[in-house]
C-alpha cells in the first residue's frame, strides 16, 4: 500500500490568540490573511480585531448586559442602551459572549437584539433560522479571539442558568471560547449512582452484564462498541451507550472511564486507574457542555475537566498535575461478528438502554452536526469515518475507515511509521510493530481533525 500524509493550514491559531493583547491597534490584514482559503472561501474574509483591554465604560455595559440583566431576571431600557454601546464598538470580540447569551434567551424580541448586534460586530448577513449557529460557525472558523474579562461574563450566564456548573467554569488549559451547552444538565451524581434518576444524561457504573448466550435482545447487525483487556472482553451496545454516554467500568483488572460522544460518532476508553501517589480514580461523567460538538467530560471528585478526545486533563487539580490518561482500543463492529470471534465476551444487559432505542447517527444528526462546528478540514467529508491513533513521535493519523477496511480484508498491509492497522471482529485495531495496542478509536473526520488539526490522512 502507499500512503499520503497531508498536513492542515491553520497557522493562524496563536496569532489570532495574541491579537487578544497588545497596543490598542487593529489587528494587521495581513495576519488574517494566513486563514486557509477553504475558510475565506466558506466564510469569507474576517474582520479587523483590536487589540489590548476593553474600555470600562464598555465592560459596564457588558456587566449590565450579561450579568446585572440575568441576577435580576429583567430586560429594560438600561439593558437595550447597554447593548446599543456594545454594537457601536465594532468589536468582534464580544460577538463570543453575546452568543454565548443566545443560548439561553427566553424571548424572541432579546434573541433578535442579540443576533443584529452580533452580526453587526462580525461584519455579516444572516442567512439561516439558526442565528446562534451561523454566527458562533462564523467566530469559530475565524478564530476570533474574546476580550480580556470574557471568562467571569461567561461564568455569570451559564451558571445562572443551570446548577452544578459552578466549579466547571474556572480558569485552566481549556478554550472557553468554544464551550457551549448541549442542552442537557450535568451528570454530578456521586460515583455507583447507575440507578439514581437525575434530570441529565445519566452515566453508568459498574455496570451489570451477561453472556453473550444471555444477550438474546440484540441482533446480529446491531452496532456495539467493543474492547479486550488483558484477554478480557466486553462489547457496549450503541443503544446503551446513546442513552448514557459514559460508563465507568473494570475490565481484565483495569479501571476504564468510557465516554460515548454520539455527535463525533466516538466511543474511547481510557484508563483510570495506576494513578500518580495521592491521586483517587478519576470518575467520569457528562457535564452537558460541548466544545465544537464534543461533549466536555468531567471528574465528579474534583471537578476537573477533561479534553474528551485527548484525555487531557484542563482545569482542576488533576490539570495542575499535569494527569494525562492513557487511551485504551475501542473497536466499532457488529454484535454478531464481535461474538464471533470472541464468544468469551460479556455484554451490558438491556435494562440499562432505559427502554430506549435511539440512533441518533441515522436519525438526528444524518444531515450533518446539529451544533457549531466552525470549520472543517476538507480532505475528508465531514461526517466520513476515520480510525485515529497517534504515532510513537506523538504524530496523529487518521485512516478513513471504508478503505482501510477493503484494504486489510484484501491483504494489503497498511502501515505508518510504527502503526501497523489489523483487522479484529470486523472492525480496526492500530498496534505497534511489536503487536502492542495502540489505543486507537474511532470517530467522524470533522471531530478528529478539529482536535488533531496537523493529523496525517493516508490514502491507498
Amino acid at each position: 500500500m502507499t500512503r499520503q500524509t497531508m498536513r492542515s493550514t491553520r497557522g493562524f491559531l496563536a496569532v489570532a490568540a495574541l491579537a487578544t493583547f497588545g497596543t490598542g491597534q487593529s489587528v494587521a490584514a495581513q495576519e488574517t490573511q494566513q486563514l486557509p482559503a477553504y475558510v475565506t472561501q466558506e466564510y469569507g474574509t474576517p474582520p479587523s480585531i483590536p487589540s489590548g483591554e476593553i474600555a470600562p465604560d464598555i465592560m459596564n455595559a457588558l456587566q449590565i448586559v450579561f450579568v446585572d440583566s440575568l441576577a435580576r431576571s429583567e430586560w429594560g431600557n438600561r439593558e437595550s442602551l447597554a447593548l446599543e454601546q456594545i454594537a457601536q464598538t465594532g468589536d468582534p470580540r464580544l460577538a463570543w459572549i453575546i452568543t454565548d447569551m443566545m443560548r439561553f434567551t427566553w424571548r424572541s424580541t432579546f434573541d433578535d437584539a442579540l443576533a443584529q448586534t452580533a452580526a453587526g460586530l462580525l461584519g455579516i448577513d444572516l442567512e439561516t433560522p439558526n442565528r446562534w449557529h451561523e454566527l458562533t460557525d462564523h467566530l469559530i472558523a475565524w478564530d476570533i479571539p474574546s476580550y480580556p474579562g470574557y471568562l467571569p461574563h461567561k461564568r455569570a450566564i451559564f451558571t445562572q442558568f443551570l446548577d452544578g456548573w459552578d466549579d466547571i467554569f474556572i480558569e485552566g488549559d481549556i478554550d472557553w471560547r468554544l464551550v457551549s451547552w448541549g442542552g442537557v444538565p450535568i451528570d454530578n451524581r456521586a460515583y455507583d449512582q447507575t440507578d439514581v434518576l437525575c434530570n441529565c444524561i445519566p452515566a453508568a457504573d459498574n455496570p451489570e452484564v451477561s453472556s453473550a448466550a444471555d444477550a438474546t435482545w440484540l441482533d446480529d447487525d446491531d452496532i456495539i462498541f467493543g474492547i479486550g483487556i488483558n484477554g478480557e472482553y466486553r462489547a457496549y451496545p450503541r443503544q446503551i451507550m446513546e442513552v448514557r454516554e459514559m460508563v465507568n467500568d473494570t475490565l481484565g483488572g483495569r479501571d476504564l472511564g468510557i465516554p460515548y460522544c454520539t455527535l463525533c460518532g466516538a466511543a474511547q476508553a481510557y484508563f483510570t486507574d495506576q494513578m500518580p501517589e495521592g491521586v483517587e480514580r478519576p470518575i467520569l461523567r457528562t457535564s452537558g457542555l460541548l466544545i465544537r460538538s464534543n461533549k466536555v467530560m468531567y471528574d465528579v471528585n474534583t471537578y476537573s475537566v477533561f479534553d474528551t478526545f485527548l484525555g487531557t486533563a484542563l482545569t482542576g487539580p488533576l490539570n495542575d498535575i499535569g494527569l494525562q490518561l492513557e487511551q485504551a482500543t475501542v473497536i466499532t463492529t457488529d454484535w454478531g461478528t464481535w461474538k464471533a470471534e470472541h464468544p468469551e465476551t460479556t455484554v451490558l444487559i438491556e435494562e440499562l438502554a432505559l427502554g430506549r432505542d435511539f440512533d441518533f447517527r441515522n436519525g438526528r444528526d444524518a444531515n450533518g452536526p446539529i451544533f457549531p462546528v466552525g470549520d472543517v478540514d476538507p480532505r475528508l467529508g465531514v461526517q466520513d469515518d476515520i480510525i485515529g491513533v497517534m504515532t510513537a513521535s506523538g504524530e496523529p493519523v487518521a485512516f478513513p475507515r471504508g478503505p482501510a477496511l477493503l484494504a486489510l480484508r484484501n491483504g494489503a498491509n497498511i502501515a505508518y511509521e510504527n502503526i501497523r492497522l489489523e483487522l479484529d471482529a470486523g472492525g480496526i485495531r492500530a498496534v505497534d510493530v511489536d503487536g502492542s495496542d495502540l489505543g486507537s478509536h474511532q470517530a467522524f473526520w470533522f471531530a478528529w481533525s478539529q482536535f488533531h488539526p496537523d493529523t496525517a490522512l493516508w490514502a491507498p
